[in-house]
């Protein structure tokens, strides 16, 4: 495959550590790939959060209700509009 036989009694200390330095290097890029792949996902994924919070937002102005970072804000305005599918 790679022409290294772990086997062979021919090869020299050399060669196992260039074989083994090879190996790490390739590793080493794999991983720095991989991660430079997952660090650019996670600023999408925030790109994408704070785009979606602005639309929140916007759509929360259209209709008139403050904007507030409080989780229970949704909460309070499922109650008003559940009152006031009752009371007609």
């Amino acid at each position: 495959m790679d022409g290294h036989d772990p086997q062979d009694p021919k090869q020299s200390p050399a060669d196992m550590t260039a074989f083994v330095q090879n190996l790490l290097q390739q590793m080493q890029n794999r991983f720095q790939t991989m991660s430079d792949s997952i660090v650019t996902k996670i600023d999408d994924m925030g790109s994408r959060i704070n785009e979606l919070e602005q639309s929140i937002n916007d759509l929360r102005a259209e209709m008139g209700v403050e904007s507030s970072p409080s989780p229970a804000a949704p909460a309070k305005l499922t109650e008003e509009i559940t009152k006031e599918e009752g009371s007609a």
